[in-house]
């Protein structure tokens, strides 16, 4: 099942641990992780037809199965596609829907209220949808979310569960950006609609009862590393940083050459053919992989928010996780990093079929919490 690695202080300097997994493990979960037996009774009657994939041998059951649907509802990989194709496909967020419905998972009420707004941006505007929790209370404090989708594809739409399952979770107001991506916008375009999204959610939070002084940031993959580089920009420009940054499987450095990306080379959804393609359709060219908003890595990670980041095992991206968590806590970061095994990317989203995606969620809503009290 899932193992605990336990980072202290007085041994961050000892070599990083990026292949085990650790802690207790997104359509919405409503459970925390904690010593008790928790019901997987929804959870144990989703199960494959076929053997483990040869890329996956730890998978679990459930990861499995949402693996199984996609292949059938989205059978032609997506880096043998056109951008514009590939936002055609069913995503990874639809297999899960598509288990739901096949095992009749009904899903969790919606304690939410969402409303549109658009925000001006260099060049035009873009669109941010707004979570708010319907606990009737006069001011909540936010979380500003970037979707993932290697800034080419995907929508707030494909990851509506995260943001509402955030804001339920964290009884917070949370704003899900829709950023422009490459290749119509290329790098970094993303980058700076997603630091513009950030101001007018400060400037402009009182409007949507949020409180300005009570703020994190968070996001999956590209948007993890959207996190990230924006928390840096925030710094940069002597704007307000936020209290807490959360990294779902951050997008870390520009190169397919770690041991996740060798193990991992062929996993799905994602694989290093398809992070290659996410690069070239985004990047203006292979040189601006080493810009500190790409490789976070090597950039100055200074006086950032304490992060939680989030990896998945199955993963070409795992490794990178583990050298973002070092390279954070050189910086004197105050970080943690949590390692799911037996699921892929993109599991943080399904919660209602995935125990492990619903323990990974409660684990970031109250870390979360912690920050906005």
């Amino acid at each position: 099942m899932v193992k605990t690695i336990l980072r202290k202080a007085d041994i961050s300097r000892k070599k990083s641990i990026y292949a085990l997994g650790i802690f207790c493990s997104v359509f919405v979960a409503l459970s925390s992780c904690t010593k008790d037996k928790v019901d997987n009774s929804q959870y144990d009657q989703i199960q494959p037809k076929g053997p483990k994939p040869s890329w996956g041998p730890t998978i679990t059951p459930q990861m499995q199965t949402v693996i199984e649907t996609l292949d059938t509802i989205s059978p032609i990989p997506l880096n043998t596609l056109t951008p514009q194709q590939a936002r055609m496909q069913p995503s990874p967020a639809d297999a899960a829907m598509r288990v739901m419905r096949n095992y009749n998972i009904a899903a969790p009420a919606m304690n939410v209220d969402t409303m549109g707004r658009e925000v001006p941006v260099q060049g035009g505007s873009i669109h941010v949808r707004i979570y708010t929790p319907k606990t009737g209370k006069s001011s909540y404090p936010l979380i500003v979310y970037y979707h993932g989708g290697g800034w080419v594809i995907a929508t707030i739409d494909t990851y509506n569960a995260s943001a509402q399952a955030l804001a339920e979770q964290v009884d917070a107001i949370v704003v899900s950006v829709e950023y422009r991506k490459g290749p119509e916008f290329k790098f970094p375009t993303a980058h700076n609609d997603s630091y513009a999204a950030y101001r007018w959610s400060l400037a402009n939070a009182s409007t949507f009862k949020a409180d300005s002084t009570k703020v994190a940031i968070a996001g999956e993959s590209a948007g993890g590393n959207l996190a990230v580089a924006v928390s840096m920009m925030a710094r940069d420009n002597g704007i307000r940083k936020p209290s807490h940054i959360l990294s779902v499987y951050p997008i870390a450095r520009y190169g397919f050459d770690t041991e996740s990306y060798n193990t991992y080379a062929n996993a799905k959804p994602l694989s290093k053919p398809l992070m290659q393609w996410f690069f070239m359709h985004y990047l203006n060219n292979p040189a601006e992989g080493s810009n500190p908003l790409i490789s976070l890595v090597n950039a100055n990670l200074s006086e950032l928010p304490a992060t939680t980041i989030i990896n998945a095992e199955i993963d070409p991206l795992q490794t990178e996780g583990g050298m973002l968590a070092d390279k954070l806590r050189a910086a004197n970061v105050p970080v943690v990093r949590q390692l799911y095994t037996g699921v892929t990317h993109e599991f943080f989203g399904m919660a209602t079929v995935i125990p492990e995606a619903r323990d990974a969620q409660a684990f970031a809503a109250q870390r979360l919490r912690d920050a906005l009290k």
